[in-house]
This record gives C-alpha cells, structure tokens and sequence, in this order.
C-alpha cells in the first residue's frame, strides 16, 4: 500500500505550528515535513496525520481529554511517545498551539542525539 502525500492545507498548517526557535531544525522524515530539537523529532506530519512527542503524563492527557490515538504509521508498529491530534485540536489554534508547545518542551528536556557517522558507499567493482 503506497503512502499518501500530505494535504496541502496540513503542510501549511505544520508549518505555522513548528516553534520559532532557533534550536529547531526542519527536516523530512519518510517524506514528510518533521520538526527536530537537538537531534530529536519532536512533531511531523505522516499522510493525514498530525503527529506530536509527549511525555507519559501528556499522553495520558492526549488520550483522555481529546482521545488522541497513538501514532502507528504501519499497522501493528506504534511509535511510543508519538501521538496523532485528532481533527478538532488541528482546527482550534489555541489548541494546537498548547499541544505543540508540550512537545517542543518535551523534547528540549531529552538528550541530545549523537549524529551517527555515515557510512562509507560501497565501491562498485571495475571491469577490467
């Protein structure tokens, strides 16, 4: 099953969510538009989705208050601390905002991740 591209009107929504901070970096994911802090993606978009990092206590709160679903961009493969924001939360600012805001705080609290060296391409053989 081929993935499906982004709405045009989540991108930009994604893209007026993202924290105007200078220690976020923007990068695609599987092709998709993600925000990272130090290494770590803290919110993205996965074809209708609208995906946040939260703590335990965020994600109880997530579920219970707006019955946001865990993030499972295949079936059966959860991503843990990553939660889909259901349609209401994605219409209402003040929402989205409180929500992103508790994931870009989230996030800024781990440790940053280490860049992993890249490896070196392997050499075709030369015909002789």
């Amino acid at each position: 099953m081929a993935w499906l591209k982004s709405p045009q009107a989540l991108l930009d929504l994604f893209e007026e969510a993202v924290p105007d901070d200078p220690r976020v970096e923007r990068r695609k994911m599987f092709g998709y538009p993600c925000a990272f802090v130090n290494g770590n993606m803290c919110m993205g978009l996965h074809q209708e989705d609208f995906i946040v990092r939260l703590s335990e206590e965020d994600r109880v709160a997530a579920k219970s208050e707006l019955d946001a679903q865990p993030f499972e961009p295949m079936k059966g493969r959860v991503m843990r601390e990553y939660v889909a924001l259901p349609e209401a939360v994605l219409a209402d600012e003040e929402q989205l905002v409180r929500w992103t805001g508790r994931s870009f705080t989230y996030v800024s609290g781990l440790a940053p991740k280490e860049k992993k060296p890249r490896r070196a391409k392997k050499k075709k053989p030369t015909k002789d």
